[in-house]
Parts: structure tokens; sequence; C-alpha cells
């Protein structure tokens, strides 16, 4: 179909005719002929495109994707293509960062179902913690200053030290999966409040199912952007 109006190929994808116009002015869309009388004239090309540019936004952003869909079409068609695999890649990433989040969060409530009373001789140092976690000290501090990790200082002869017990520890533990996870720190904070005050991760483990499907929602619409996508790598190549 062509010579469509903006009103026309606005209604055929459910966008305003605003929102038509602006996405043509960002290289979103292929820029529209005029007909004779200075009007925009669409085709099937552009419904294509703002079908493709909905579920891309859907699932790496607007930003991205309109970043994305320029690229598309003036990139060579290999390049394209690998823009497009790129894309999936991330995604996988963060699917990838999602579960084993949530493993170790399983993990934990798993050990907190069976361990023992905790001992003096179970707390660890700065240094001991930082290497069991894989992270900085820099970091455990940081977290700290966030109110994520609350240590005990003991005196020393140089002043205090922070002394992680167990339940600092499991503090820390969480904290290094969500990150992993791909959660900011106020994610983070709500997450250990909660695990704070009902002794159970359950609620934040719920939090990562919750994003796994979300990652699942996005990666289909990523697939049906790419679909459409295709021709347009095949064909519109400067």
């Amino acid at each position: 179909m062509t010579g469509m109006t903006t009103a026309a190929v606005a209604g055929a994808v459910g966008y305003s005719v605003q929102q038509v116009r602006d996405l043509e002015a960002q290289g979103v869309l292929p820029a529209a002929t005029r007909s004779p009388n200075g009007y925009r004239q669409f085709g099937d090309a552009h419904v294509r495109a703002l079908r493709a540019y909905r579920d891309l936004a859907r699932a790496v952003g607007p930003v991205e994707a309109r970043r994305a869909m320029r690229d598309v079409r003036r990139l060579p068609a290999g390049q394209a293509a690998a823009l497009l695999c790129g894309l999936h890649t991330r995604l996988n990433d963060e699917r990838a960062q999602a579960l084993a989040a949530r493993q170790a969060l399983e993990s934990i409530r798993s050990e907190a179902a069976t361990e023992a009373p905790p001992a003096d001789g179970d707390a660890m140092t700065i240094t001991q913690l930082s290497q069991a976690l894989g992270v900085r000290a820099s970091t455990l501090r940081f977290w700290e200053d966030e109110g994520l990790v609350t240590p005990e200082r003991i005196a020393t002869r140089a002043g205090t030290a922070r002394r992680y017990p167990p339940g600092a520890v499991r503090e820390a533990r969480i904290t290094a999966a969500l990150r992993a996870g791909g959660y900011r720190v106020p994610d983070v904070r709500t997450a250990l409040t909660a695990v704070r005050e009902l002794h159970d991760v359950g609620d934040t483990v719920a939090a990562l199912d919750a994003r796994l499907e979300n990652i699942g929602r996005r990666a289909l619409a990523l697939l049906r952007a790419g679909s459409l996508l295709a021709e347009t790598i095949e064909t519109a190549r400067p």
C-alpha cells in the first residue's frame, strides 16, 4: 500500500499523528514522499518500520531503539544484522545475570534454613569478605555507606576495624547477588529491608522471577522487530 496519509499510517499501528511526525523527524522512519499539494505520503515500509520500532522500544528502550532504527538503514547489511544480534546478546546477558542472582539467593535461603547458631569465629574481616565475594574492599565500604551492609566495629591498636558477623555476611552476599542481577542500589536497599524484617529472601526471589518474565517478553518483542527489519536490512542500503 502506498500513498497513505499521516493519519492512516498512524491508525494502522496505533500511534498518534504527532508521534509519526516526530519519529520521521528523528530518522526512525524513512522520509515520507510528498504529494503535489505538499502532504506526506507513507507506504508499507513505513508501517513496518513503525511496528519494528514499537517492539524495539519494548525490548531495549526508546533511546536505543531510535538509534538502532537509524543505523539499520544506513549500515552495510552485515553490520546492520550484527547490530541486531548484539541487542539479543545483551538481553541474554541480562537474563544470565538475573538467573545467577536468583541461584545465589536460593542458596542463601537454603543455608538460612539449616545454618547453626552463629559463633564468634564465624565473623569475617573486610579482606576475607571481599575475597570471598570477589569484590573490592572499597565496594564493601560503599555498600556500608549506602546502608546495605552493617558490619561491627572492633577496637584495634590502630583504631577500629570492621568485623562482619554472619548477619552482615549474609547481607553482603544478597547485595552482591542482586547487584550482579542488575538491581540498582535503591532496589537492593528495599530488598534488604524486607529480608531484615521478614528474615526471608522469598520476596526478593519473586522479584527476580518477575524480572525474568519481563526479559522473556522483551526477547519476544526483539524477535518480532528483527523479522520486520530483515527486509529493511536486505533492501535499504546507502
